[in-house]
C-alpha cells in the first residue's frame, strides 16, 4: 500500500524513510533540512519556513502563511490524504515543544476516525492510534508498550501476547491502567471493539 511520509522539523528519531515510486514525501519546514541532510528524497517542501529560514529551490514548494488555522503538518496531512494516501509515517514531528507532539497525536486521531492509519517515530519511541479495530506486532518487536483511552471510554479493549493481558476491558481517560506493558519476543495485538486507543511503544533504556 502506497505511503505518504511527512517529514517535520523536530527530533527525527529512529531509521530512514525508504520511499517507493509510487509514495509521497512531504518536507515541513525545517524537514527539507533533514532530508538534504539524510539523502531523502522531496516531493513537495510545504510550510511558513520560519524555521528552515529561507524558501528552498524546489519545483514543488507550498509557502504557507504563518498564521493559520493549521500546522504545516496539519497541511501535509491533509494533501496527502486528498492525494488518495490513506498510510501516514511522520518523522520529525516529536521532541521539542510537547504542545507540537500533542497536535500530532491529534492529527493521528484525525486519520484513525476517517479509516486511516498513521505513526509518528521519535527517538526511541513510536505514537500510534487506533479506533474500533486490531493491530497485531510482530514478534520481533521489543521494548514496553502503553495504552491510552482518547475519548470518555474505550470498550471491548483485548491485550494478548503481551506481559499483561486485557480482556474485554473498558479503559477511560480518567486512570491511565494500560502504562507500561511490555512485548515479550513473540505475536501480540491489541483490539478495541468501540473506541479510540493511544499507543506509544517506548525501548527499554539502561540508567
Amino acid at each position: 500500500m502506497k505511503v505518504c511520509y511527512i517529514i517535520g522539523a523536530g527530533q527525527f528519531g529512529d531509521g530512514l524513510p525508504r520511499p517507493f515510486e509510487e509514495d509521497l514525501v512531504i518536507a515541513c519546514d525545517g524537514g527539507f533540512k533533514h532530508c538534504i541532510q539524510k539523502g531523502i528524497r522531496v516531493d513537495m517542501a510545504v510550510g511558513d519556513f520560519d524555521s528552515l529560514g529561507y524558501v528552498p529551490e524546489h519545483p514543488h514548494v507550498v509557502a504557507l502563511p504563518p498564521e493559520k488555522d493549521d500546522t504545516d503538518t496539519g497541511w501535509a496531512m491533509k494533501e496527502g490524504w486528498k492525494r488518495g494516501y490513506r498510510e501516514f509515517v511522520f518523522y520529525g514531528v516529536t521532541g521539542g515543544r510537547i504542545s507540537h507532539t500533542m497536535a500530532n497525536v491529534q492529527l493521528l486521531s484525525d486519520l484513525a476516525a476517517k479509516g486511516g492509519h498513521g505513526v509518528l517515530i521519535g527517538e526511541g519511541v513510536w505514537y500510534r492510534v487506533i479506533f474500533n479495530e486490531e493491530i497485531v506486532f510482530e514478534k520481533e518487536e521489543e521494548g514496553y508498550l502503553s495504552v491510552f483511552c482518547l475519548g470518555d471510554e474505550a470498550r471491548g479493549v483485548y491485550e494478548k501476547g503481551l506481559k499483561y493481558e486485557l480482556d474485554d476491558a473498558k479503559l477511560t481517560k480518567e486512570y491511565p491502567v494500560g502504562v507500561s506493558n511490555e512485548f515479550l519476543g513473540r505475536e501480540s495485538r491489541v483490539e478495541v471493539k468501540e473506541g479510540m486507543l493511544l499507543l506509544i511503544g517506548e525501548k527499554k533504556r539502561e540508567y
